[in-house]
């Protein structure tokens, strides 16, 4: 198992005592080294030959800085290097797993695919961002509804996408299904 990160600039840096960008530049591949505590690499230097899968975590910065959905929506751009290792293991027949907002870069980049970011409707408050359903359906793939300890796989094209943090639960819930999308992902392997 190996992390990697595009060495690119984020697109905002954010304080998350108040809640609002900051005026400071870091780099993505700095700040993910922190949280990997080192132990990571440039995506540039991903060769999908060397694994088995690849799985994308999700959160704002996936949003931000792996795509521009924050900013575009549907109409988003991804990162160059983003969208070669997605189309790598897509091409080689490796399994891809996504989780939280990382389903909307399968959704531009294999148009057709299946994908979950959790419902499609706001289910008892939990799904604050239930709209997103709808924006991947319009950029052509199925959107599939699940419940948070769940995991969708789309066999045809081996991805396997989770919602995580798109649904306001217990982190347990959450937990859970991230289990099953990595469980998933790894029985494709």
């Amino acid at each position: 198992v190996k992390i990697f990160a595009p060495s690119i600039e984020q697109r905002d840096v954010v304080n998350h005592l108040k809640g609002s960008p900051t005026d400071e530049k870091r780099n993505v591949l700095v700040e993910s080294a922190r949280l990997a505590r080192g132990n990571i690499q440039d995506l540039a230097e991903l060769k999908a030959s060397e694994f088995d899968a690849v799985i994308f975590p999700g959160g704002f910065g996936v949003a931000k800085n792996l795509c521009s959905w924050a900013v575009d929506g549907k109409n988003c751009t991804v990162n160059e290097h983003v969208r070669s290792t997605l189309q790598a293991f897509h091409g080689a027949k490796k399994p891809i797993g996504l989780c939280c907002i990382s389903p909307v870069l399968a959704a531009k980049v294999f148009p057709g695919c299946e994908v979950t970011v959790g419902q499609d409707k706001n289910v008892d408050g939990r799904f604050p961002d239930a709209e997103t359903a709808s924006a991947i359906a319009e950029l052509g793939c199925k959107h599939i509804c699940k419940n948070v300890n769940e995991s969708h796989v789309d066999k045809a094209n081996k991805i396997v996408t989770t919602c995580a943090f798109m649904c306001k639960a217990p982190l347990h819930e959450i937990f859970d299904g991230i289990g099953t999308m990595v469980q998933e992902v790894l029985k494709l392997a």
